[in-house]
């Protein structure tokens, strides 16, 4: 585990270094608040720190103030290494942010005693973490594929769609259905159509943009949400799905099973008054009538004609 060692005193900062290098820590050194400042700013900073009370260009206060201001995770485990001793002043350091202290000149068994519960306050604060992160990714993610499942991809088209009212852009949707899939489950079992599936989103996702949405919508249908993108640019962006499609079959099992997929494309111009079902039904309709067709096509709904018909 790192640990940065902030000291304005070379010879402690090398005593404090050699001693915990000898007990397997990764050691980083500053020799001012400003320089310690900037190391625990970085991408791999250190997530336990020893900061001398005293420093020039900032106290290891203003260090502690500095970081619990942020309150950014992961966390990083603040020791003050201080020759005040005073109660009131034990007391102004953990006001400050300061997690423990340890008075100089520092005792190495009580240094190692204070690091050591440091060190699993803060490996149980990145359990907690990735804890929190895999049930995020379980609530957002479809387990097939790992795209966006359908709660995750409406609610991302929830908030793009006032969004783009808001700032004046465009807005479009892609629904997208794979062709004759029941087939592909009846000839070669479900195992091969999950298969399929995976390949699928794999490849659709390869044919996005990189600020664009995929989800799994349901099935075998698949729900893409283009911000800022307009009417020719979602046919063109769904074309080049429908081509990522049927461009190489799938392979299960040493068997090619050919893929090609139906879509739909619906778009809100700039500063629309349309609603999320508005967008979806157009699209879905749209879809409709590529599968009715012929199958591995792009139609495009227009979102207000969809809305005369369906009050006529």
């Amino acid at each position: 585990m790192k640990v940065l060692i902030a000291d304005d005193s070379l010879v402690m900062r090398r005593l404090l270094q050699v001693t915990l290098e000898g007990w397997g820590y990764e050691v980083w050194t500053a020799a001012d608040g400003a320089e310690a400042w900037a190391l625990l700013q970085q991408e791999d900073a250190p997530q336990i720190a020893i900061l001398d009370w005293i420093m020039p260009i900032f106290t290891g206060l203003e260090i502690c103030r500095l970081v619990r201001r942020k309150q950014e995770n992961p966390y990083i485990y603040l020791l003050l290494l201080t020759s005040k001793s005073q109660r009131e002043d034990i007391v102004e350091g953990m006001g400050a942010g300061a997690d423990d202290y340890v008075v100089k000149p520092f005792d190495k068994h009580e240094l190692e005693v204070r690091l050591r519960a440091g060190r699993r306050i803060v490996e149980l604060q990145n359990e907690l973490l990735a804890t929190q992160e895999a049930l995020r990714v379980q609530a957002t993610r479809d387990v097939l594929t790992g795209c966006w499942n359908r709660r995750a991809i409406l609610e991302v088209l929830g908030r793009e769609l006032p969004r783009s009212r808001r700032e004046g852009r465009h807005l479009a949707v892609v629904l997208a259905d794979l062709d004759n899939f029941k087939q592909v489950n009846d000839r070669w079992g479900h195992a091969a159509g999950d298969a399929v599936l995976v390949e699928a989103a794999r490849r659709m996702e390869s044919g996005v943009r990189p600020y664009d949405s995929l989800g799994r919508y349901g099935g075998e249908e698949f729900l893409a949400v283009l911000p800022g993108c307009d009417e020719g640019g979602a046919i063109s962006l769904a074309s080049r799905l429908a081509g990522n499609l049927r461009r190489d079959p799938v392979l299960y099992d040493g068997e090619p099973i050919s893929v090609t997929g139906s879509f739909g494309v619906s778009c809100a111009p700039a500063g629309a008054q349309v609603g999320v079902d508005d967008l979806l039904r157009a699209a879905d309709e749209a879809l409709y009538e590529a599968k009715r067709t012929g199958r591995d096509r792009v139609i495009a709904g227009q979102v207000g004609k969809m809305q005369d018909l369906s009050g006529s």
